[in-house]
């Protein structure tokens, strides 16, 4: 874990060095001020020398201008350092997020990886420069202000070392009892950030169904659990406080006592004696910082160790050693495919899957919901790898594709249809970067989207939303299958993505595809027979198997499942926007 995250200090390591640096010589210049004053006491204010007093006090002012300017300075490269690191850390966790293949995102939810982004850098980021500051400053002063105590009086300085004893054992004992709480309370965090963003996400459908009070009552109650477990963790932490408090009295007035036995008894001075009591609150301080520092190297190690989890996790799916460049053509072949998403799963989703479609077909396919339709396409662009079997496009097993180039190759407009905020020309370019309007406008055309963007104020600069807030479902689903046609495809796979628009533009949509794209191989997922029935060949999936595949004719006389589907949906008016 040390390791996965010290090398994102990188550019940072000067500045990570330098703060203990100064940190370290203030801390030296300030144990010797106490050493000045009792001089000026012993040898000036007593001895009447004024020349004395003044040389000194020129000394201590010196001194202390330079341990402010160690101390600024450290604060100064401490800031960069931390600032920089968490820089580096969002920068690497977000890299390799991107990475990711569908089975690695599954393993953390969305609101695991935003809080891993924004509150557990933070902690991290805090407790980073906690360390180079006063995890540096706090045992220097610690170690100096008792080596001086020594050399001053070791008698006395024998309470100091038994006090740092106690405090150390105490510190480590509170420490270890609060660790378990801040190691839970992260994970209360996720839920919390998982209530915010589905009701966010949601709102819409929360009004309309006056959920507005339940929402509060779960927000509110994962507010709780992070509040009680912050009560139940600092319960144990302010402890440490009055434990700290009644010792460092007891100190002072031990060496008060003793000092002034001693000072009567003529083997300690009166500045002796100061000194002393300026090195026992130099002491105690430290041990107080270094016990704030136990608490939040204890609140960031949870943090650290769920960084450092996405920072190790290894995309599933990479590119091999000498990739394929060139998807030669749009034809597939599926050969004894079976996969699980879960290796351990008992069950596959697919089994015995056997297909082969040829360049510029257009293949329909429909199942039950969980029939595995959407599992079954998403192998095609590797988006999942095979647990065994074969996938192959263009006669090449696409684990042997570089995956941007095959996925540049096979388009694909998800069951989910996402819209980034920006203007409709910004969102149909995330299909070809480089795409001019006019080829913007032609996709839009093939997917029967230009009716609705000419009415729009701003055409094809409209802005849309954030998630298309904007626009209705059937017009995200023509500008997604825009978006994907920019792409010039050698592969288009449509996962249910005409199950928003009416069955008139549905077979507009498929007409366009026919007539504009047809070397282009074609897949299409719909519940609608009407939607597939006109393709070359369609499979009808079933408990992730293939139970038939064939022309519309063909499975209507052979297979009972497509039958049952037909009659259902033509006895029964399904496809009401006929009517």
């Amino acid at each position: 874990m040390l390791k996965t995250l010290g090398a994102q200090i990188k550019e940072y390591k000067r500045d990570s060095l330098l703060t203990p640096v100064f940190m370290i010589l203030e801390v030296i210049l300030e144990t010797i001020i106490p050493f000045m004053m009792a001089s000026i006491i012993d040898d000036g204010v007593e001895a009447g020398d004024m020349k004395h007093i003044c040389i000194m006090g020129v000394c201590m002012l010196l001194t202390a201008a330079a341990s402010l300017w160690a101390g600024v300075m450290g604060g100064k490269y401490g800031a960069s350092a931390s600032t920089g690191f968490a820089k580096n850390l969002r920068k690497a966790m977000y890299a390799n997020i991107q990475t990711f293949s569908f089975s690695n995102i599954d393993k953390f939810s969305t609101s695991g990886l935003v809080t891993r982004l924004t509150t557990d850098v933070t902690n991290i980021q805090n407790s980073y420069q906690m360390v180079l500051r006063m995890c540096m400053r706090a045992p220097a002063t610690l170690i100096c202000a008792m080596a001086m105590s020594f050399y001053v009086n070791p008698k006395i300085a024998t309470i100091y070392l038994a006090a740092v004893i106690l405090l150390t054992v105490i510190n480590v004992f509170i420490t270890k009892s609060a660790m378990k709480y801040f190691s839970a309370v992260f994970k209360k965090y996720d839920k919390l950030n998982e209530s915010v963003q589905e009701n966010v996400s949601a709102i819409r459908v929360v009004k309309a169904y006056s959920r507005e009070d339940f929402e509060k009552s779960k927000f509110a109650k994962a507010s709780e659990n992070i509040y009680k477990m912050f009560v139940k963790a600092e319960g144990l932490v302010v402890i440490n406080m009055p434990i700290m408090q009644g010792i460092a009295y007891t100190c002072i007035l031990l060496i008060s006592w003793l000092g002034a036995k001693m000072i009567v008894g003529g083997s300690m001075t009166t500045g002796e004696l100061s000194q002393l009591l300026t090195y026992c609150m130099n002491i105690l301080m430290s041990l107080m910082f270094l016990s704030m520092i136990f608490v939040m190297l204890t609140m960031s190690i949870a943090s650290a160790e769920r960084i450092a989890e996405v920072l190790n996790e290894k995309a599933d799916i990479v590119n091999p050693e000498n990739p394929v460049m060139e998807v030669k053509d749009g034809s597939i072949l599926f050969e004894n495919v079976e996969f699980r998403y879960n290796m351990t799963s008992p069950e596959p989703v697919l089994k015995g899957i056997n297909i082969s479609i040829n360049q510029g077909e257009t293949i329909g396919i429909i199942g039950g919901t969980g029939s595995a339709k959407s599992s079954l396409v998403n192998l095609i662009s590797r988006l999942y790898d095979v647990s065994s079997g074969s996938v192959k496009v263009g006669g090449v097993d696409v684990r042997e594709y570089d995956i941007e180039t095959l996925r540049n190759e096979v388009a694909v407009v998800l069951q989910k249809n996402v819209l980034f905020s920006g203007t409709i020309y910004d969102n149909l370019r995330w299909g070809n970067k480089d795409a001019t309007e006019e080829e913007c406008r032609h996709a839009c055309k093939l997917a029967c989207a230009d009716e609705f963007i000419d009415r729009m104020t701003d055409g094809y600069n409209t802005y849309i939303e954030q998630g298309g807030s904007n626009v209705s479902g059937g017009q995200k689903q023509r500008l997604c299958i825009a978006r994907a046609l920019i792409k010039k495809p050698k592969i288009l796979i449509l996962d249910d993505s005409t199950s928003a628009v009416d069955t008139a533009t549905d077979s507009k949509i498929r007409k366009a595809f026919a007539e504009e794209i047809p070397g282009t191989t074609k897949i299409i997922i719909a519940q609608r027979i009407s939607s597939i029935q006109n393709c070359d060949r369609i499979i009808v999936m079933e408990d992730g198997c293939v139970d038939g595949f064939g022309t519309h004719e063909e499975l209507l006389a052979s297979n009972e499942i497509y039958r049952e589907v037909y009659e259902s949906q033509v006895s029964g008016n399904a496809d009401f926007d006929e009517n």
